[in-house]
């Protein structure tokens, strides 16, 4: 795992992709290989491509963690918070506060995003059920981590539907959000945290956004060697 503190080695370092940096990340977790209580869940769509890499390694299952952002009406790219699969809503409530946002717009935000989580993960699933995580070791995978914000709901979920530990892996982070995260989880793994985080796409040669058709075609090949 890499050492926030080594800043002239991380900052050097740029993933080529999402594939490369799901392998490198896959070798920091090659204690969970072949382990039969271990499910892999990639975060849409960015997340699932590095999911996918991570998944192989392993020889575990994959699925899909759905998670949508609760932007404010008049900032969408501002996050009051965000919901996940199973109902899961996790708001920032310093900000609400600050901005005075009433219960009446989260609402509003919050029955919209809930349509369009829903409507991901049929298209994403299509008839199968999502993975039973009652007992399970959840290994939880995006494809940064800034705030945070998506991977909370995600972890919310998880232990909402019963597992019983929760790794979240990531190839890059910022050094405060794994900080913050290390208290939520049981593990949080990483490949890199440079010091002058700024944005996860700017560790990345090629980081195109993924397409829905992609995700839906990695959750199917790896549920044709499962």
């Amino acid at each position: 795992m890499a050492d926030p503190s080594n800043a002239t080695m991380i900052e050097a370092r740029r993933f080529r992709d999402r594939v490369e940096a799901g392998r490198l990340l896959a070798g920091e977790l090659d204690r969970y290989v072949l382990r039969a209580d271990v499910v892999v869940l990639g975060l849409p769509r960015g997340g699932v491509p590095v999911a996918y890499e991570v998944a192989r390694a392993l020889r575990a299952p994959l699925d899909v963690m759905v998670v949508r952002k609760l932007g404010l009406p008049q900032q969408p790219e501002l996050a009051m918070g965000a919901i996940a699969s199973g109902g899961v809503r996790v708001l920032n409530t310093d900000l609400l506060a600050y901005l005075h946002v009433s219960e009446d717009t989260i609402q509003s935000v919050a029955e919209r995003e809930q349509r369009a989580l829903e409507a991901r993960e049929r298209a994403y699933r299509g008839m199968r059920p999502p993975t039973d995580l009652a007992g399970r070791t959840v290994v939880l995978v995006d494809d940064g981590l800034a705030t945070g914000a998506s991977m909370r709901a995600a972890v919310s979920a998880a232990r909402q539907r019963g597992a019983s530990r929760i790794v979240v892996a990531v190839p890059v982070a910022a050094p405060e959000t794994i900080d913050e995260m290390r208290r939520e989880v049981d593990e949080i793994v990483y490949v890199q945290a440079p010091s002058r985080f700024s944005a996860v796409g700017l560790w990345y040669e090629d980081f195109a956004e993924t397409s829905d058709d992609t995700v839906r075609d990695l959750l199917q090949r790896a549920a044709d060697v499962s």
